[in-house]
């Protein structure tokens, strides 16, 4: 029996919508362990063996292989085409890159794994489901972060950031410092601060990137079902979130907090279809600048934005294409420009129209997160190179794309998903 098949038997999933007030365990553990793995895997490096890049990369594929036999084991259904359609294709580019490479190309379409796997998994979550997830990885931040500011060497020993990195990424310690902490972590001359502590805070994720990154997704969260969240609730995110921001001196989540807050006013009244003006208008402003101050360098906004943009700059036709693979792992950075040279700038354009068309805007909720997801993608790209697409934060955010997609509006009764036929799966196809 084929898996469509399957599919449509007795087995079919009932919808999120029927179950928002049941906690689904499975879904829970796996988008929450995504997103502690590699402080877990720290601690064992640290206290009981070494550890190198296989255990770390095995165990994300076990975290992906564990979602992907929930959606399997729950059947796929029409709502999960378009990240499946999205998969496909980038799996189409990795195949066609690797062989004008002669090397294996895979990395786009493992970052496309994720998103199917995540954004499926959303879409069977209920709303207590995302609630809890969000919540739980909050205090999970939050705790670990207290640790970290007011404990430091012990955070230090605990986890000791600087060696697990070394053994499973390779990034060797400098010895110039004399820490356990990732050593990127401890900052850069001139970066503005607020004094807080003497490095940029990680918690749980051991790395300053992700730490502003999940303050971001929370944001994202909270501008979308601020009104289901209690006030107590509501309380501690924003706790949470302005710790990380006072602690890790993210000038880039910084703004994003304000535009959420805006946008928390101005997202309901502008079209879905408003989205898809997010990237060029972040690109013309990125050329802005480059034209302003084109000698910017260094870890600031404009450094940041002025590399990317020369990067763009310089790519010629070959690159576009897919024929210059052997660059990505310099631009780390660059994220438009790391899609474009792993995947070809056809793989931007997709990415781009999916991130854009998949959230759902029939609701005040709906088209709130849709503003806030594509405004936080698009400017991560720019300045904030491929940390979105880190499993640790990606997990998260495109769970909950996949239930914001599917949240019904309020007092409406919402029609019932159908398993996918055959005769619609070939038709699609």
């Amino acid at each position: 029996m084929s898996l469509f098949s399957s599919a449509c038997g007795s087995k079919a999933w009932r919808p999120a919508i029927e179950t928002a007030d049941k906690r689904d365990t499975a879904i829970a553990l796996v988008v929450l362990a995504a997103t502690v793995y590699n402080a877990i895997l720290a601690v064992v490096n640290a206290h009981v063996t070494p550890l190198g890049f296989t255990g770390a990369a095995a165990t994300e594929m076990l975290i992906l292989l564990a979602a992907l036999v929930i959606i399997v084991n729950r059947g796929l259904f029409e709502k999960d085409l378009a990240p499946l359609f999205l998969l496909v294709v980038t799996l189409v580019f990795s195949v066609y890159v690797s062989v004008i490479n002669r090397a294996p190309v895979i990395d786009f379409s493992r970052n496309m794994l994720i998103v199917f796997c995540f954004a499926a998994l959303g879409s069977r979550a209920g709303l207590r489901t995302v609630k809890f997830v969000f919540l739980a990885a909050a205090s999970l931040v939050l705790l670990v972060l207290l640790m970290e500011m007011f404990f430091v060497n012990q955070y230090g020993d605990f986890f000791f950031p600087a060696l697990y990195f070394e053994n499973t990424r390779g990034l060797e310690r400098s010895g110039y410092f004399d820490t356990k902490l990732f050593e990127n972590a401890l900052g850069f001359e001139g970066r503005f601060s607020f004094g807080l502590i003497n490095h940029r805070s990680s918690s749980i994720f051991l790395e300053q990137v992700s730490l502003a990154n999940f303050a971001g997704v929370l944001m994202i969260a909270l501008v979308s079902l601020w009104g289901h969240f209690t006030r107590a609730q509501r309380a501690f995110c924003l706790l949470t979130i302005v710790l990380i921001l006072l602690t890790n001196d993210s000038r880039t989540m910084l703004i994003f907090a304000f535009i959420c807050i805006a946008g928390y006013f101005v997202f309901p009244s502008l079209p879905k279809m408003f989205t898809l003006l997010y990237l060029p208008i972040i690109l013309f402003l990125g050329f802005i600048v480059y034209l302003v101050n084109p000698d910017a360098a260094g870890d600031d906004i404009p450094g940041r934005v002025v590399l990317t943009m020369s990067k763009l700059s310089e790519m010629d036709l070959l690159t576009l294409l897919g024929f210059s693979a052997e660059k990505a792992s310099t631009l780390a950075d660059s994220g438009y420009v790391y899609v474009i040279v792993i995947g070809t700038v056809f793989s931007l354009i997709l990415f781009w129209l999916f991130v854009c068309l998949f959230p759902a805007g029939n609701t005040t909720e709906q088209r709130r997160f849709g503003h806030a997801f594509a405004v936080f993608i698009f400017m991560n790209m720019m300045i904030g190179g491929t940390a979105v697409f880190s499993i640790k934060i990606a997990g998260l955010l495109w769970m909950l794309a996949g239930a914001m997609r599917h949240l019904p509006a309020p007092r409406r009764a919402a029609a019932p998903l159908r398993p996918l036929t055959h005769s619609q799966h070939f038709r699609g196809a």
